[in-house]
């Protein structure tokens, strides 16, 4: 990909972030974090912020210092927390975050023991964050790095690339579709169909709507970071009401893209599998205990210019993702029921 076709969706990205997302006034203070395969898009969040007339700083996580570090440091001190990370969160009014690959579900670069240790800081930063009131967001394209694009089969850039135009996509549609759809997913019974098989369980508890816009409302209630680009709508399952048999189709998993995977449940549990690629799907589940391998979140993607195989599938349209039970199940082609009304329908959203 030519570097000024890059260059020119950098800025264009960043833009849209600090306009739409973060919605910058002059004289905010505005944070940018990111580790190596991030700096690029970085300076341009950076000087975009400036020209906003913002006051704007940069972080930058060395990746070979990042997972030295994870190794060599006192396992106690290890993904905390400091007074500079706490004073830097109180005095920040937006925040844009492009991760590194090494926090990437899928990197090989760190051991999932090493990751979970080095990240557990989370809630942490997440509380501070919404005390100090701010508002951020997060480059989803950080975490595509040579591991995740090798399992993909495509190349890191061209996966960057899309993340990038779909971060481009219209946010008000994007909040106006995934509204609806979060209105239909209230509580009660629900069905999913996928290749001439059906599952019904009921949906209970928390919603999520995932629009690109950080509003007043998600500073209140702790969804103060959007992700970049945008486009979902999660909602929680009764972890004991899923009872059928439900299809999966080239899932992303730590051991490579599962074609197709079939899962039995009862009382919300996996009772029984059948997959062409058993080796994977056993590691997966080898992972968790049998009792815990529950269905108890459902995402609905909404994003008209998402594409599968960039690393983010839950957030194309149409797109129905399963988790709760060891890793998250990809339904590209499904029908959707909840409350008797069709959220989607083979695989897209109804009109």
């Amino acid at each position: 990909m030519p570097a000024t076709t890059l260059d020119s969706l950098y800025t264009k990205v960043a833009q849209k972030v600090l306009k739409e997302t973060l919605q910058v006034k002059k004289g905010d203070s505005v944070t940018v974090e990111t580790w190596d395969n991030g700096l690029p898009f970085a300076r341009r969040a950076l000087a975009e912020a400036r020209a906003c007339g913002c006051s704007a700083v940069m972080i930058y996580e060395d990746e070979r210092a990042y997972v030295e570090g994870v190794r060599r440091a006192p396992e106690d001190s290890v993904g905390t927390m400091g007074k500079n990370e706490f004073g830097l969160l109180s005095g920040t009014d937006s925040y844009i975050f492009i991760p590194g690959q090494a926090l990437g579900p899928y990197s090989k670069t760190l051991k999932p023991e090493e990751r979970e240790r080095s990240t557990r800081y989370n809630m942490s930063w997440y509380e501070a964050a919404q005390k100090a009131g701010l508002k951020g967001a997060r480059l989803s394209f950080g975490y595509v790095g040579k591991d995740v694009a090798k399992i993909l089969g495509v190349r890191v850039e061209d996966a960057v690339q899309t993340q990038l135009k779909a971060a481009l996509t219209d946010f008000g549609q994007i909040s106006r579709v995934a509204r609806k759809a979060s209105g239909l997913l209230g509580d009660g019974g629900a069905e999913l169909e996928t290749r001439r098989a059906s599952m019904t369980f009921s949906l209970k508890g928390e919603s999520e709507v995932e629009d690109g816009v950080v509003d007043d409302q998600d500073k209140k209630t702790g969804g103060n970071m959007a992700y970049v680009p945008p486009g979902y709508v999660s909602k929680e399952v009764d972890p004991h009401s899923a009872n059928g048999t439900v299809v999966l189709t080239d899932t992303l998993t730590a051991y490579g893209v599962i074609g197709s995977v079939r899962l039995d449940f009862r009382d919300g549990q996996v009772v029984g599998w059948e997959s062409s690629d058993k080796g994977a799907v056993k590691k997966l589940f080898d992972s968790v205990a049998s009792e815990k391998r529950r269905l108890d979140l459902i995402i609905v993607g909404v994003n008209p210019a998402m594409k599968f195989g960039a690393g983010q599938d839950r957030f194309v349209e149409g797109s129905v993702t399963l988790g709760g039970f060891g890793f998250r199940g990809l339904v590209k082609k499904g029908t959707l029921k909840a409350g008797g009304s069709a959220v989607v329908s083979d695989g897209r959203l109804p009109g």
